[in-house]
């Protein structure tokens, strides 16, 4: 686990955790080479000296960089490793997941709903035109900014279409 305070390449100061998967963790830091907030999804420890989900860390990071240029899909900035360390850099969402929203408003209005879903949907639809398929959609990946613009985030479990899966799980997330 990353301390508060920790630098990152030099570049990437920890600011504070913000999330935490099955195989990864997310931090809110801070670029200091462009000046910017990031959000970094870390390897856990645990699962560094394992070379084939290192290898497909790496594989879903690439993947998600090809669709980085959709306005609905959460970009990636930057990909790397320092000593044990891998991580991704991706674009930081202020705001909340779609689960966290579900659960402080409960019902939401038919008009809100649709506009989320056609924003989902065409982020998914640039990853299918890449060849890309999530896999994994649920409330917890939808990123929903204070502004109200849809993201979706985390292909961790992605497939290429016809090709082999990029999973850091086996199949899917526990809630399902």
């Amino acid at each position: 686990m990353l301390r508060i305070g920790q630098f990152i390449d030099n570049r990437y100061e920890i600011l504070e955790q913000i999330g935490s998967g099955g195989m990864a963790d997310v931090y809110k830091a801070k670029c200091h080479k462009l000046n910017r907030i990031v959000a970094i999804k870390m390897l856990k420890e645990e699962y560094t000296g394992n070379a084939e989900l290192a290898s497909r860390f790496q594989i879903e990071a690439q993947a998600a960089a090809c669709l980085s240029d959709n306005n609905n899909i959460v970009r990636i900035y930057d990909v790397g490793e320092e000593g044990y360390l891998r991580y991704i850099v991706m674009e930081y969402v202020e705001g909340k997941t779609l689960k966290d929203v579900i659960a402080q408003r409960g019902e939401m209005e038919e008009k809100r709903v649709v506009e989320i879903a056609i924003q989902i949907a065409q982020g998914l639809y640039a990853a299918h035109r890449q060849g890309i398929i999530h896999r994994d959609i649920k409330p917890q990946n939808i990123l929903i900014s204070n502004d109200g613009k849809v993201k979706v985030a985390d292909f961790g479990i992605a497939r290429v279409a016809g090709g082999d899966t990029i999973e850091l799980m086996p199949s899917g997330s526990v809630h399902y």
